[in-house]
């Protein structure tokens, strides 16, 4: 993968030999075994230095030393012979134009020219006005405003956003621009006008430095390795979301992006599972050292004793998952005309409330095979029940759990309640 930008290890980047600047560059890089021979010096160029100020977490102003002049004849020749170089080795093309006169109309021509000999995708970072320049790119990422600036039309909307889109791929003739919106997210537009738009991940905002380029970073990863632009879209707006919850640049891991995906797939499944889907978030959370509650039974009717109950053992560790008897269980157990709600409408209510994280149903008349298959940390059963009496507890127990007995509200089930509705009609 070839990386053209001017942050990277495979930098054209502008230096000041007459200070050591970008010497002390050079050997930070090679000490941390980047190969530098990307990297033309040009000592009619200094070496471009960005000064942020930050107070309480953000950035409130960036100072910029730079040179904007484009590139010299003889410094634009080795970059073109580099990039010439090195792209039949690269699985796709990302050049960041940071309109530092980098990125030349010869450069990018030439850019060009070899990609397609070796048919090799372009997504372009664009700047300035004349977004023209970029024709031959495969897709562009601009922001809103960068969107303004290449266009005459005033936009004020979607459908403006639209119009403008639509005069962008007639001066860049590409397969798909990809708009980053800030809190909105972000918004693909494809050539064969399909359009999606895709809200923002982020949790928390502190510093957007490097936002852009991670946007474009981990859309060309996955374009590169093969997803269609809306799947490689997604990723990227999920690590952009992550990227800005953190105070600095700052990189996002293999590690985080994946953690991030799964918290973001759990969540998308609700908290009313099939065992399978159970299982899944108790292994992602014992990765976490998360502690498990499990509990089990009818909730027929659910009274102020079943929320205490939940409460307190909720408040014995950090997910409390609660196994739910099936209606065909429920009537083997309680006999006839039980239960008195449904098991969808059972579990719904039991989903309502915030001390409990997870439901899952299930059809046996104990809980044994739930408790053999996802390993609770501990089991609670209400303190009418002796330990000894427990379902599951030598299963526990054998793996070096515990069960824990909570004091249950006196004069309050759900035997008592329906029998007191029941004398109270027939009264």
């Amino acid at each position: 993968m070839f990386f053209f930008k001017q942050k990277t290890a495979y930098e054209i980047k502008e230096c000041d030999w007459s200070s050591d600047v970008c010497s002390s560059d050079l050997e930070l890089l090679n000490r941390m075994d980047i190969d530098t021979e990307g990297v033309v010096k040009d000592p009619l160029r200094i070496t471009t230095n960005k000064i942020r100020v930050i107070a309480h977490s953000q950035q409130i102003i960036r100072i910029d030393n730079e040179d904007k002049r484009p590139l010299s004849g003889e410094a634009e020749k080795k970059v073109k012979d580099y990039i010439k170089k090195i792209i039949p080795l690269m699985d796709g093309i990302i050049c960041s134009d940071y309109n530092k006169g980098i990125v030349t109309d010869k450069v990018f021509k030439s850019i060009v020219h070899d990609a397609k000999r070796y048919k090799k995708m372009i997504i372009v970072d664009p700047k300035g006005s004349d977004f023209s320049k970029y024709k031959g790119a495969n897709v562009i990422t601009p922001n809103e405003k960068e969107v303004h600036g290449a266009c005459p039309i005033k936009i004020q909307d979607e459908e403006d956003m639209e119009r403008a889109i639509k005069y962008l791929f007639g001066l860049v003739h590409n397969d798909a621009i990809l708009v980053t919106r800030g809190k909105d997210g972000m918004s693909l537009f494809e050539k064969d006008s399909k359009t999606t738009h895709i809200p923002t991940e982020a949790r928390e905002v502190y510093d957007v430095t490097g936002a852009g380029d991670t946007v474009i970073g981990v859309f060309g990863m996955a374009a590169f390795a093969g997803l269609d632009f809306v799947e490689s879209a997604r990723l990227a707006n999920m690590a952009a979301g992550i990227v800005v919850g953190k105070v600095g640049t700052s990189i996002v891991t293999k590690e985080e992006l994946s953690n991030f995906i799964e918290e973001g797939a759990l969540l998308s499944l609700g908290n009313i599972l099939s065992l399978y889907e159970l299982n899944l978030v108790i292994n992602m959370a014992r990765n976490r050292e998360k502690k498990i509650v499990f509990t089990n039974g009818c909730f027929d009717i659910i009274h102020g004793g079943h929320i205490e109950f939940l409460q307190k053992a909720k408040d014995l560790g950090d997910i409390l998952v609660v196994g739910l008897n099936d209606d065909k269980s429920v009537k083997k157990l309680k006999g006839k005309g039980r239960p008195m709600k449904s098991q969808s409408e059972r579990a719904n209510i039991l989903s309502a409330l915030k001390y409990v994280d997870y439901i899952t149903i299930f059809s046996e008349l104990t809980p044994e095979r739930l408790i053999q298959e996802i390993k609770p940390d501990i089991l609670v059963k209400g303190n009418d029940y002796s330990i000894e009496e427990v379902v599951g507890r030598d299963i526990v127990e054998g793996y070096g759990g515990r069960v824990e007995l909570i004091p249950i509200v006196k004069g309050m089930s759900t035997s008592g309640f329906l029998k007191k509705v029941i004398e109270r009609h027939a009264g």
